[in-house]
Order: structure tokens, then C-alpha cells, then sequence
């Protein structure tokens, strides 16, 4: 599976896919421990649509065992 083509322009770079039931933020923090980067949205799908940060997102800026990027979604 490719992220919008991410895999075709840079091929050399190694993406591993888990699918994990939890909560996302224990989830995603617990996983972060042994990754190199982590990347959010920068917006749950929550009913709070006028923060510019999400839960998760949020959560793991404090909580990541590993560099966090939380990217804007493109409409």
C-alpha cells in the first residue's frame, strides 16, 4: 500500500503497516518507542472541528518515544 505515491518517488524508503485494535493514542504512543517518526493528521474526526490539533495528535506531542509530524490534511 502507497501513501499518495510517497512509495513510487522514493522508493528506498521503508514504510511498515500495523493495524492495532486500542485506543489510537495508547496505540500509537506504545509504537512509537521503536519507530523514527510518527505522522498524524493534524485533525481527528471528532466533533471539536475548530482545534487545529486533534487528541491524538495532541496526545503524542507529549507522549512520543520518537520525533512527531502532524501534517494538514489537503482538501
Amino acid at each position: 500500500m502507497a501513501f499518495g505515491g510517497i512509495h513510487e518517488k522514493y522508493p528506498s524508503l521503508c514504510v511498515l503497516h500495523y493495524v492495532r485494535e486500542g485506543s489510537a493514542r495508547r496505540v500509537l504512543a506504545d509504537r512509537s518507542g521503536t519507530a523514527q517518526l510518527v505522522v498524524v493528521d493534524n485533525r481527528g474526526h471528532g466533533g471539536f472541528t475548530g482545534l487545529l490539533l486533534g487528541s491524538v495528535g495532541l496526545h503524542l506531542v507529549d507522549h512520543a518515544g520518537c520525533p512527531v509530524a502532524v501534517v494538514r490534511h489537503r482538501n
